[in-house]
């Protein structure tokens, strides 16, 4: 019974939307033809029989629809990274109303994905409209530069990814002309960016540079603080205590792993497979 309900149901809403794409057909079809007054035929007209106008299927918007549903239907991340990257991509000011119709994401119909957004580092709400918010408002290339150039210890690439979508590309044509440092790390995520200040701009004898090549550093960071503690400098790292911290939280972490790993005993609740082998279950716990 449920069944033919839901069947009926379902038939139903598609003759409305039949219904609501033919009226939208009829709409558009009149709009396009001539306006002449009733009993009137141009001059020179041709005498055509007027064909009817063909119905819009329902199966024929059936692939968008499915595709629709199935954003709507999709977790609330997934949501906002299709908000997100519209916004990210474009740069441009929209409304929740804009944005449903190039995402087909419906901001306003879930209070989770629009607290979600709202509350999100990367979007910003001015009233009714959504805009990307990157973490250092930039709009070029002097103010690029104006920017690394205020950071004492630099500034990490990564944080200026998102600033516009050319930066990275006057980033380099910083670093081509001598004006920045790009100074890269193990992995992209720690490339910084220095200020290349004029004043410092000296030449090296080759005799000093050769000098600062040659000269072999300590493998150990152990043993670079204690060279640097024996002229009297101080150093920026404590290697004992970080490795201190980090045996601690390593030990820790492995009796959580063995805790979990370990292993239960067979109780009622346990699935048996070899009932035929009685003895093997005279210890069972309850």
């Amino acid at each position: 019974m449920a069944l033919n309900e839901r069947l009926n149901k379902f038939r139903q809403q598609q003759e409305r939307c039949q219904t609501t794409l033919f009226s939208i057909a009829a709409n558009q079809a009149s709009i396009l033809m001539p306006k002449v007054a009733p009993g009137i035929r141009p001059a020179n007209a041709p005498y055509a029989s007027v064909k009817p106008l063909q119905p819009i299927k329902f199966s024929d918007d059936t692939q968008r629809l499915q595709h629709i549903n199935s954003i709507r239907k999709s977790t609330v991340g997934a949501q906002m990274k299709l908000v997100i990257d519209l916004l990210y991509k474009t740069r441009q000011v929209f409304t929740a109303e804009q944005i449903n119709e190039a995402t087909y994401v419906d901001i306003h119909g879930s209070k989770a994905l629009f607290d979600s957004l709202r509350n999100n580092s990367k979007v910003k709400l001015d009233g009714r409209h959504f805009s990307y918010k990157p973490t250092h408002v930039l709009t070029g290339r002097d103010q690029l530069y104006n920017l690394i150039k205020n950071q004492e210890y630099g500034i990490a690439v990564e944080e200026l990814k998102d600033a516009y979508p050319s930066v990275l590309e006057d980033l380099q044509a910083l670093k081509a002309s001598g004006d920045v440092w790009w100074l890269s790390g193990t992995n992209s995520q720690e490339d910084t960016a220095h200020f290349n200040d004029p004043r410092f701009r000296i030449t090296v004898d080759s005799d000093l540079k050769q000098l600062f090549r040659g000269t072999e550093l300590p493998r150990d960071m152990l043993d670079i603080e204690k060279e640097l503690k024996k002229i009297g400098e101080k150093p920026l790292t404590d290697t004992a205590k970080r490795r201190a911290l980090a045996e601690i939280s390593g030990a820790a972490s492995k009796s959580k792993s063995k805790a979990r790993k370990k292993q239960r005993g067979i109780t009622s609740r346990t699935r048996l497979t070899n009932r035929h082998l009685p003895e093997l279950f005279e210890n069972l716990s309850t």
